[in-house]
């Protein structure tokens, strides 16, 4: 039993690794990076030039966003889009971690793009 977590925990340090060695943010073009818990989803964006962040946004901000589902990703894209264009930045570079690219974070990232962010 603990042998398994120790491998799961493992191969998903490297699917993480194996992501962030290709995607860097810049000034120009930040990282745009989604952590996904049980209950909720986290944003930022990042400039790792600087190792700054940006801007952030949650669902545990808002009341209005409740948990994750895929209405509360599409608000938090909206929303996250919108903190990224009063920072004057037009497109970033999409960090999935070590989750897949579909459901929850297919729709926020779908979100963001119809709301004007490049990636």
């Amino acid at each position: 039993m603990e042998n398994s977590i120790k491998k799961r925990d493992v191969q998903r340090k490297r699917r993480v690794f194996r992501v962030r060695k290709k995607v860097r943010g810049t000034t120009e073009k930040p990282r745009m990076s989604v952590f996904k818990s049980n209950r909720h989803l986290s944003v930022q964006i990042i400039d790792d030039e600087k190792s700054v962040t940006i801007a952030s946004a949650s669902t545990l901000q808002d009341k209005s966003l409740n948990g994750k589902s895929k209405e509360s990703a599409k608000k938090l894209g909206t929303l996250i889009a919108d903190l990224a264009k009063k920072q004057n930045i037009q497109a970033v570079v999409f960090d999935r971690g070590h989750n897949k690219y579909h459901g929850v974070l297919a729709e926020l990232a779908n979100a963001a793009r119809e709301s004007g962010l490049h990636f």
